[in-house]
């Protein structure tokens, strides 16, 4: 016959579930099955949050809506780290994420709009040869990633 557990919490935790529960100490947070400690992560690692919460409705300890309400964070939120856990297991959640690249300004062209400009064209000329908008010319110059060469003006006497 299998033996009941009572549900045994260390002092000043906060409850999840019957048998999972959680507590800030200082700056750590600190999960419980029962009276055991489970994981641990620092309070300002939200990967590490978002994993071990994952993992636990995975495994079916836990609701995502207990997750959302006793967390405070919208389900939503819950709901796209738990599919990030079953597509990328735990290490989804510490991989560097993937950043698109300069879509029009690459380097190739960066270096023909400055060689263009260095020869005196303006932006809208600049603009209109390699076939870009302005405004994009204009957001480089600004950004300092292509510099302008000034005309010089003839004095009159």
């Amino acid at each position: 016959m299998p033996q009941l557990h009572l549900p045994l919490f260390p002092h000043g935790v906060t409850e999840v579930t019957e048998s999972l529960s959680f507590m800030r100490e200082a700056e750590r947070i600190t999960y419980y099955h029962g009276s055991l400690p489970v994981f641990t992560h620092a309070a300002d690692d939200l990967a590490s949050f978002r994993m071990i919460t994952s993992q636990f409705c995975v495994s079916g300890h836990v609701k995502q809506a207990q997750i959302a309400r006793v967390f405070g964070i919208p389900l939503v939120t819950v709901k796209r780290a738990i599919k990030r856990y079953r597509e990328h297991g735990p290490r989804g959640f510490y991989i560097e994420r993937k950043w698109r690249g300069p879509a029009v300004l690459t380097e190739p062209v960066l270096t023909e709009a400055q060689r263009l400009l260095s020869e005196g064209l303006s932006v809208l000329e600049v603009a209109n040869r390699l076939e870009l908008k302005q405004d994009t010319l204009s957001k480089a110059v600004r950004a300092g990633r292509l510099h302008v060469v000034k005309k010089k003006t003839v004095a009159s006497s």
